[in-house]
């Protein structure tokens, strides 16, 4: 591997402005930004995406809803923080910017000009518009805030990656699309030590192949991701090898070189061109249109050769430091599928990876870098420090009494163990029930608290859930939750999974069992769940075992096809009432669609809400 080393250092320090204190980090500007809040003893207090609160998904805004809450749950003031931490160097990226224009002049001459006029008006500028967003947010002179500092982009990921983990050491492995420079660095993790081993850069990116071949296909950058990995297996790796021969020219430990002329993102308005789509004699799919065998074929293939690429990669890092322990971030963390290989693969004793592996857990990352690295806080190893990442805003309930009262929703206040007894009959009866209880999750992951369940058994669920519910492709498949005490009774592992990061093989015997939740290729994405983590959700897992035998229910994320999931109690009942779901439960409140006084809405959320 190249031994180029990330500049990993945070700048601008002096005795005088390093003070312990509150640090908040923040990410913006790109693709899902997010607000985080550090105490003093380096304690996660809040962490939210700002899409939860604009209800536009991605969301690249300044995350000034975000930042207000997490200020909000901490019960302070922007004056009391005592550093923010942005996730990354927009100089740098600037720096990229130019080079590549002139390393591929003078091809991209559109694009530069484009893209000049926002760098030189606004990303330049950066510091000066995030002190100016903070203070009109604040009411704080700008020459008053807190210092203001930037952290680099893979660091803000390793950060995330590592120092939530329940590991005194480990390496740690960052893949993504493009930082400023870096598409993929490995670290070591050392408890409060974070050290740069080496990097691989732009252009020669797996998130940025991944996603050429997303788009490709006819999905939407940044967000279709899933949707391939989730077609991948109707196909078969026909085109793995000439992708491997041609396009990728990947060597043994890992490390890669895109072949630039058959790809436009570098200097284009596009991330695939002419040459590429001639390779495999076909025009890109237009979004909407049928999926073909190609189409199988070229996201089976894609996802082959990139499991490949982590394998190798891992592989390297394995034998590079020796450690048994490995840390997982950066976009390409959330391939699943991937994940599942890897710890299959028995190359490491454990694995954890950033449940926000994307964009927006750098802001909890560049957070985390403020803590240890610029104040250089010692580290307490501890096993939940994400909060199994319920960190986003609850539900009051008061206040969600009162609004249901105003839009006259018909509810019942139950006990919790009759509501546990009674949701476990409705799901066993075929009924789809919206479930929100507690904090929001943080993270791209519905795990309990803002989640749509129902019953794995039903071979019709999927189709009812897709098209009903979420209003998606059919082709989507839904993920699993399990009592973690007998997960490895039903699926193919012998590791916790508490923050669906793996997708594994279902063991034969209950495949048919549960077709609601088995992939044509008899895999599942799951989620295990023990009393510690979820109290409510294990033990209406046991209600619902009792009832059928079985432990598992199907949990997706609480929301429809281009919606953020939901946040509010406000914003459930909308999709409860905009879909056909049976019951909502929030927190210890009841909701029966057949109670409302109003009919359920037709399709105009689609209005609202563009399809990812």
């Amino acid at each position: 591997m190249p031994p180029s080393t990330p500049g990993a250092h945070l700048h601008e320090q002096s005795p005088d402005d390093v003070n312990p204190g509150w640090i908040l980090g923040i990410s913006a500007y790109y693709h899902d930004s997010a607000a985080a809040l550090v105490d003093r003893h380096g304690c996660i207090v809040a962490a939210a995406q700002q899409e939860r609160f604009s209800r536009r998904k991605h969301d690249a805004c300044f995350p000034a809803e975000a930042i207000n809450y997490c200020l909000a749950e901490a019960n302070i003031g922007l004056s009391a923080v005592s550093q923010i931490i942005f996730y990354d160097k927009p100089l740098l990226k600037f720096e990229r910017l130019l080079e590549t224009y002139l390393a591929f002049s003078p091809r991209g001459l559109r694009s530069f000009l484009q893209a000049m006029p926002v760098w030189i008006k606004e990303k330049l500028y950066l510091k000066a518009c995030l002190r100016k967003e903070l203070g009109c947010l604040s009411g704080i002179p700008v020459s008053r805030l807190p210092p203001l500092r930037f952290t680099e982009h893979h660091q803000s990921h390793a950060a995330a990656a590592f120092y939530p983990s329940p590991f005194q050491r480990a390496v740690v492995l960052c893949v993504d699309g493009v930082g400023e420079w870096a598409t993929l660095s490995a670290w070591l993790g050392n408890g409060k030590e974070l050290l740069p081993l080496w990097e691989q850069r732009f252009p020669h990116s797996l998130g940025l192949l991944y996603s050429a071949f997303t788009q490709y296909l006819g999905f939407r950058v940044n967000s279709g991701e899933y949707k391939m990995m989730g077609l991948a297996p109707y196909g078969k790796p026909s085109y793995a090898d000439r992708i491997l021969e041609t396009l990728v020219q990947l060597d043994e430990d890992g490390s890669f070189r895109l072949n630039m002329r058959y790809f436009d993102f570098a200097t284009g308005l596009s991330m695939t061109n002419a040459r590429f789509h001639s390779f495999f004699g076909r025009s890109p799919r237009a979004p909407e249109n049928a999926i073909e065998a190609f189409h199988q074929d070229i996201a089976c293939s894609i996802q082959t050769v990139t499991e490949e690429i982590m394998f190798r990669l891992a592989r390297t890092v394995s034998r590079e430091t020796g450690e048994n322990q490995l840390c997982l971030g950066g976009g390409v963390a959330l391939n699943s599928v991937a994940n599942g290989q890897l710890l299959r693969s028995g190359l490491f004793e454990h694995i954890w990876i950033q449940p926000a592996a994307g964009d927006a857990g750098s802001a909890l990352g560049a957070a985390l870098c403020g803590h240890y690295q610029l104040l250089g806080q010692p580290r307490t190893v501890m096993k939940n420090t994400m909060h199994n990442t319920y960190l986003g805003p609850a539900c009051n309930a008061s206040q969600t009494e009162t609004q249901f009262l105003a839009q006259n929703a018909r509810f019942q206040v139950m006990e919790e163990q009759e509501l546990i007894a009674r949701v476990a009959h409705f799901i066993a009866e075929g009924a789809v029930v919206g479930w929100i209880q507690g904090r929001a999750e943080f993270g791209p992951r519905a795990l309990g608290n803002r989640s749509i369940l129902a019953d794995p058994r039903r071979a019709d669920m999927q189709q009812t859930l897709n098209s009903k519910i979420k209003h998606r492709e059919s082709f989507r498949p839904f993920a699993p939750v399990v009592v973690e005490e007998r997960a490895a009774e039903i699926f193919d592992i012998d590791h916790p999974s508490p923050y669906m990061q793996f997708v594994v093989p279902i063991k034969k015997k209950y495949i048919d069992r549960l077709p609601a939740i088995s992939h044509v290729d008899g895999s599942a994405r799951l989620q295990t769940v023990n009393p510690s983590q979820n109290p409510r959700l294990h033990a209406l897992l046991l209600a619902y075992s009792q009832r059928t035998g079985l432990p598992v229910l199907i949990n997706t994320s609480f929301n429809r096809r281009g919606e953020p999931m939901v946040a509010t109690a406000v914003q459930a009942y909308e999709c409860f009432m905009a879909t056909e779901m049976d019951y909502l439960v929030i927190d210890n409140l009841l909701l029966s669609k057949s109670d409302q006084p109003e009919p359920a809405k037709g399709r105009e959320w689609e209005q609202t809400f563009e399809p990812d």
